[in-house]
């Protein structure tokens, strides 16, 4: 006798049929579940007036968001569902949640402007999000182009929104002039996620680490995580401004890359003669 329910297709319509679904291919998706009910969490907690606790829950939901990919693959579990899920999961935890958040602890004080810079950081993260899914699909597109994001990509875009709460925790009088600041300071971060900077793509860099650079990187690992732990806000401020300085350093990066391989293909196209 059929179920009430649908059966469970992990490749929608164009994969194989599986009677019985692995719990590996279930374990990414409920990451992306729980990913979105921390946004949501978070959320709540603004609106409570619970406000270190409601930026800590949208951290988590974008640091699970961002783990749900890493995990389906490290399982071998990566579906059309699960993509579909966790593109839809993104414009949450990256869009909606830290302007919810941020409004109701700071912006509310701008008015009007800030409910509209809220509003334009959650609009723009969407645009953002799209965008990314379609160059997945270019092939036209070269494949050194690939290291480097086209915008600030919508995890660190959410990093950087919620800036303006780090420094209030840390003992930054909230008043006026600064609701305003943050309210430029959020449209500012808006256009970074939907403009055409290119910004480095850590996903690009090898599984492998060098043999002598083990050991330093276990230390500042723990060194960072320490500092996080006992002073989470200063290090998250530190964080954000250590990005903003690294944006200009990857726009140099790829104008320099772009010119190398300029250069190549015009070799490749016009040889020099042989003597």
């Amino acid at each position: 006798m059929p179920g009430p329910f649908k059966p469970f297709e992990p490749h929608g319509q164009g994969g194989p049929r599986i009677r019985e679904i692995p719990i590996r291919l279930v374990l990414p998706n409920l990451i992306t579940v729980l990913a979105i009910c921390a946004g949501l969490f978070g959320i709540r907690l603004a609106f409570e007036g619970r406000f270190e606790t409601a930026v800590f829950m949208v951290l988590v939901a974008a640091l699970l968001d961002g783990f749900d990919g890493r995990v389906a693959r490290m399982l071998k579990a990566s579906s059309k569902f699960g993509a579909e899920m966790d593109s839809l999961a993104d414009i949450v935890n990256f869009g909606v949640a830290p302007a919810l958040v941020l409004y109701a602890y700071l912006l509310n004080q701008a008015g009007s402007f800030g409910w509209i810079a809220a509003l334009l950081f959650a609009v723009a993260c969407g645009l953002r999000l799209a965008r990314f899914n379609v160059l997945l699909g270019d092939v036209e597109r070269p494949a050194w182009q690939a290291e480097y994001f086209v915008g600030v990509p919508a995890p660190a875009g959410a990093m950087l929104m919620m800036l303006p709460a780090y420094l209030g925790f840390v003992g930054i009088e909230m008043t006026r002039g600064f609701a305003f600041a943050s309210t430029a300071y959020t449209v500012l971060v808006a256009y970074l996620l939907i403009s055409r900077l290119p910004v480095y793509s850590a996903k690009k860099l090898g599984t492998r680490v060098r043999g002598d650079m083990v050991l330093p990187l276990i230390f500042v690992m723990a060194t960072f995580v320490l500092l996080l732990a006992a002073y989470p806000w200063h290090t998250m401020s530190a964080t954000v401004f250590g990005y903003l300085v690294f944006l200009p350093l990857s726009a140099r990066a790829y104008a320099r890359r772009a010119a190398e391989e300029k250069r190549k293909a015009a070799a490749v196209a016009d040889p020099a003669p042989q003597p």
